[in-house]
């Protein structure tokens, strides 16, 4: 399938460039300092996570603050897991995972106006961009790139444990949020429940029963 059949006639197609167009100052293209590409991840710590905006959570978390905690939460890997595990490179993963997002925004799965297929080109795209056009001309930035790549491509096709580690905890730091604004904004969220049956590591699994357990425990307090 390709990129013009899954949008809609009368969209015009998605590009790096259409966005770098909007942005009041885009990053130096081809530049040998690294500066450019640092600005761009700038927009990581602005762009707040979709399906807490979608919720009326207008202040809610960044991509940046959902990447950081992911990225401490798999430096505690239960040891039944970590002897199984380079754990640096899953920390490595859940700081790149969502990259991509600095350009294509946060797609969330109930976004009836782009398809998974369409979501996954516009990210392609986006690595692309940042590994040749921000990193290609930076000293050690070809380096830096390939990681990058090797990263988002590993945890995209989500077949090894270390991608399905990462997997598990971005799921997890998800339920963390969801009971915190529970309890801090007195919101029902318990939609975002619906990611406990994809959580697919026993160890992983204890964690989010942990969590479950937790927001019983709130909402039985506010029942009372």
């Amino acid at each position: 399938m390709d990129s013009e059949s899954v949008n809609s006639p009368n969209v015009p197609i998605w590009t790096t460039q259409s966005v770098l167009a909007t942005i009041a100052h885009p990053p130096e293209e081809h530049s040998s300092s690294p500066m450019p590409f640092f600005h761009l991840l700038e927009r990581l710590k602005t762009t707040k996570r979709e399906g807490w905006r979608r919720l009326g959570l207008a202040h809610g978390e960044s991509i940046a603050d959902h990447m950081y905690r992911m990225a401490i939460m798999t430096m505690l890997a239960p040891p039944s897991l970590a002897t199984r595990l380079d754990l640096s490179r899953c920390t490595h993963m859940a700081l790149v995972h969502d990259m991509a997002e600095s350009l294509v925004g946060d797609i969330t799965p109930v976004d009836p106006t782009v398809s998974k297929p369409e979501k996954a080109r516009r990210e392609a795209a986006a690595i692309d961009y940042i590994a040749t056009t921000l990193l290609g001309s930076v000293p050690g930035g070809p380096r830096a790139a390939s990681d990058i790549r090797s990263l988002f491509e590993e945890y995209e096709a989500n077949e090894t444990l270390t991608a399905r580690f990462v997997h598990d905890i971005d799921k997890i730091e998800l339920l963390l949020q969801m009971v915190e604004y529970e309890r801090s904004h007195s919101v029902d969220l318990s939609e975002f429940t619906s990611v406990v049956p994809c959580i697919k590591l026993p160890e992983m699994q204890a964690w989010a029963g942990t969590v479950l357990k937790e927001r019983e425990v709130l909402w039985e307090q506010r029942r009372t």
